[in-house]
């Protein structure tokens, strides 16, 4: 007796796209971390500025050329706007594109250095035995800021000779010590702060009290 074939099931059709949305299939591979959380920012921001300006998710939908359900993937991180999307929702909310990425830039823009995790560089005075530990790279702006540990220990020489754009900090954190700047020499021990105009010569000019450790936190407009 011949066997029942069974009749195949047809596959679904996939659901028509939302505009603005990129369809993905439940077997696609999920996208990288840093793209998540650009994707989760971005409709964090929009969020923020829709509820700034006063306006609903379906004005601001019917504003951009938006379904509401769109719109609300976006705001929640589930969908990433295409860029034609971000272009109209950034028009709607009368705000730069650039504007909806604002929260990410300000997450990335970070920097944490662990203690005793400073990156030890060179220089000038590092022949005269002052040891530099950098405590964080200089983040994005329109100024550079150059944060460094500076250990002096027994040994280490006077240097006078500093002179770089800019204004510096100096925090004494331990130990005593003359630090010169142009004509006049300050003395200084823990808790101690100089502030100067760091295009004037500038350096310890004499160890009192060692090991000397301080912070010198060196602030200059970023060279384009």
């Amino acid at each position: 007796m011949p066997s029942k074939r069974r009749p195949q099931k047809q596959a679904e059709p996939l659901a028509p796209k939302t505009p603005g949305e990129k369809r993905t299939s439940s077997a696609a591979a999920q996208p990288p971390a840093d793209e998540r959380s650009v994707t989760a920012s971005v409709g964090g921001q929009v969020r923020l500025l829709r509820k700034q300006l006063g306006v609903t998710a379906r004005e601001l939908a019917s504003l951009a050329g938006l379904s509401v359900s769109t719109l609300s993937k976006v705001e929640n991180g589930r969908i990433s706007p295409s860029l034609a999307a971000l272009k109209s929702l950034a028009e709607a909310l009368n705000v730069p594109i650039g504007s909806l990425f604002a929260e990410f830039d300000e997450r990335r823009d970070c920097s944490f250095v662990p203690s005793g995790k400073g990156m030890r560089i060179e220089r000038r005075g590092t022949r005269e035995g002052h040891e530099y530990s950098l405590l964080g790279p200089s983040l994005s702006g329109d100024i550079s800021l150059e944060p460094y540990l500076i250990t002096l220990k027994e040994g280490s020489k006077p240097y006078t000779g500093f002179r770089h754009p800019g204004v510096e900090l100096i925090y004494m954190l331990s130990g005593r010590m003359a630090y010169r700047h142009g004509e006049r020499a300050y003395p200084m021990k823990s808790g101690d702060t100089l502030l100067f105009d760091a295009n004037s010569s500038h350096g310890p000019d004499r160890l009192d009290d060692t090991p000397c450790t301080y912070l010198s936190i060196i602030v200059s407009p970023r060279v384009s």
